[in-house]
């Protein structure tokens, strides 16, 4: 089974790199790009089959070292 969180600022936090990768679509002639938010993208190989057991493990491991809860937000979906 596999699992992929992804980690994104939260919204009342700068994001200086969104900014300039925004600034940069801008000089590049895509004018029509209002926001960007740079995140991170973690997957995760997991071993056994147990749904349920790894639904209750992500959010502890988002919490406790993927993401940094002060400053970011994590999500998870996991694939079959």
């Amino acid at each position: 089974m596999k699992a992929k969180v992804y980690v994104t600022l939260k919204r009342e936090v700068l994001d200086p790199q969104g900014d300039a990768v925004r600034r940069a679509l801008g000089t590049l002639g895509f004018e029509g790009v209002r926001d960007v938010r740079i995140g991170k993208l973690v997957e995760l190989d997991l071993t056994g089959a147990d749904r349920s057991k790894a639904e209750a493990e992500l959010p502890a491991m988002c919490q406790k070292l993927l993401a940094n809860p002060v400053i970011e937000d994590a999500r998870f979906e996991i694939i079959d």
